[in-house]
């Protein structure tokens, strides 16, 4: 009995991560296209998930909302901050700071 929870709990866990892995990956594309329509510099491995609670969409099913942070140049000497905010695997929001245009 215990060795099929743990199994269970063990596989729920696997399931959340890669998920997890997967909304990351797209929210990293979707800031890297961002960054490219707008002619700024999208700056690796500066994405940092800040934030991750429940939150309902539109037809009222709970998601998980992931906020994810990350850094952008105009100039490639300064930087900026940008959000991306995914409820499930779709795009919420996207924000970038203020940023002077060349």
């Amino acid at each position: 009995m215990w060795e099929s929870l743990a199994i269970a709990v063990a596989l729920l866990y696997a399931v959340f991560f890669l998920e997890s892995l997967r909304v990351r990956e797209a929210a990293i594309r979707i800031a890297k296209e961002a960054c490219r329509t707008h002619s700024l510099q999208f700056l690796d491995y500066t994405v940092q998930g800040t934030r991750t609670h429940f939150a309902r969409d539109a037809q009222g099913h709970a998601r998980l909302r992931r906020t994810y942070r990350f850094e952008f140049s105009e100039d490639g000497i300064g930087r900026r901050a940008g959000s991306v905010v995914m409820l499930g695997s779709q795009l919420e929001s996207l924000q970038l700071e203020p940023y002077r245009l060349s």
